[in-house]
């Protein structure tokens, strides 16, 4: 694979979670703010995670490396460490709230 459609790629997957915590926040921001602040840890998780989907796809898009084999495992390790966060902020949202969609 391409050094270029490797960053491509990750920089996709990065931005379709990106766009998921977005849907997600934009059913929070529907709450009362009493709501909000019984969330209010996963809420901040929540900003946080988007803080750094922000910075790596920023990196991603500015400084691919030309050698992307020996940062091939750390990229893997740190989206599957993203993904498990952001699945774990939406599912204590969706069960706080009863959101299904």
């Amino acid at each position: 694979m391409d050094v270029k459609d490797y960053c491509n790629n990750v920089q996709m997957e990065l931005n379709n979670w990106k766009a998921r915590l977005y849907d997600v926040m934009r059913k929070v921001d529907k709450l009362s703010t009493g709501e909000k602040q019984h969330m209010y840890e996963n809420i901040e998780d929540v900003h946080i995670l988007m803080t750094e989907l922000n910075d790596r796809i920023e990196k991603l898009r500015t400084e691919c490396p030309t050698e992307w084999s020996p940062h091939r495992e750390e990229i893997s390790a740190k989206i599957d460490d993203l993904r498990e966060r952001a699945e774990a902020a939406e599912k204590a949202m969706f069960d706080y709230t009863g959101m299904s969609g």
